[in-house]
């Protein structure tokens, strides 16, 4: 297969290493700013090929491409490379806004292409665990849910500097509700399609950005479920947790631990779906891109489609316009 990889910041070195490790016949384009080839040639092997314009990338003729740049060129780079037939991987979130976004849907149906969106928890096997029991009735009917994700941004990754990082500049498509938009796809993954969103959103912290670093987002569900979801980049204990209400029980998962719990109301006792334990992080990352493999091989249909990266962008915009209005939005 020849792949192309859009961007080589610390997600584009992922699936690069990836990439190479499913499949070490795949011919490698890096298409990046040349002025950064000097910090990637330790990634880079020899028989990867870096590129730093648009039409030497486009003549590497990939079949298959992962754009992993920032959020406002996804939907640009993406029609460029749809034109050409290619199919496309889009790192979370899909943009930054809408413009453009449904041209690329249609281009990419209109051609039979894949499109595939990284948003990873779904592959991650403890919110798998916890979907299979909700769809199996274990809790009964959920009545609510409560999802929170924080760490301090300066220790995201703590070799670089953060202020010059992607999560914390606006041109770059940065802050708490697009980087963290993990918990708005995966709480509508499990819980079902949302309605209504009403938040508050700001710069609280001293950090030195220019963009949001919490959110506070109440979400109504169409199922007639409640929700609350927490994002931030400021918190200085890391967590990612969830919580969820049923008519006959609760589950809990635990992001550091990677616990996942069940009280029954017939037991009157809690148990391990998934017990506390070491989870390689990694592990999602390599599903997620075997299953874009395979989805190009046409043996598989995309678990997040263009179409469900748009809702969960249109459901972080919602929660922008409901805090700069101060109103409830429906969706």
């Amino acid at each position: 297969m020849r792949a192309l990889i859009v961007g080589l910041g610390s997600i584009g070195r992922r699936h690069l290493t990836n990439l190479r490790l499913i499949d070490p016949t795949t011919h490698i384009t890096v298409w990046d700013q040349e002025s950064r080839l000097s910090e990637y040639r330790e990634f880079l092997s020899h028989e990867d090929r870096f590129v730093s314009r648009l039409e030497d990338a486009l003549a590497a003729q990939p079949e298959a491409a992962l754009i992993t740049s920032p959020s406002p060129l996804h939907v640009d780079v993406g029609l460029e490379l749809a034109k050409q037939g290619a199919h496309l991987f889009i790192e979370k979130p899909l943009s930054n806004n809408l413009d453009g976004v449904d041209e690329l849907l249609d281009r990419c149906r209109n051609r039979r292409l894949v499109l595939l969106v990284g948003y990873n928890f779904r592959f991650y096997q403890p919110l798998q665990i916890v979907r299979q029991a909700l769809q199996d009735g274990r809790i009964g009917r959920v009545l609510s849910t409560r999802a929170e994700v924080g760490q301090y941004l300066p220790d995201w990754r703590p070799a670089g500097d953060y202020s010059q990082s992607v999560s914390a500049k606006s041109e770059l498509g940065g802050g708490a509700l697009l980087e963290l938009s993990h918990e708005l796809d995966y709480v509508r993954w499990l819980v079902g399609e949302i309605q209504t969103v009403s938040s508050q959103i700001g710069r609280l912290s001293d950090l030195n950005i220019d963009v949001e670093d919490t959110a506070e987002i109440i979400l109504h569900f169409c199922n007639g479920a409640i929700g609350s979801v927490h994002l931030d980049m400021i918190q200085r204990a890391a967590t990612r947790s969830c919580r969820i209400i049923g008519t006959e029980g609760t589950i809990t998962w635990d992001g550091g631990s990677h616990q996942v719990r069940l009280f029954s109301s017939i037991t009157k006792a809690w148990a391990d779906l998934h017990p506390a334990q070491s989870v390689d992080r990694n592990d999602m990352y390599l599903r997620e891109l075997r299953h874009f493999i395979d989805c190009v091989k046409g043996v598989s249909e995309p678990v997040i489609s263009g179409e469900e990266g748009r809702r969960v962008l249109q459901i972080a915009l919602a929660a922008r316009q409901s805090s700069i209005e101060q109103r409830v939005v429906r969706l």
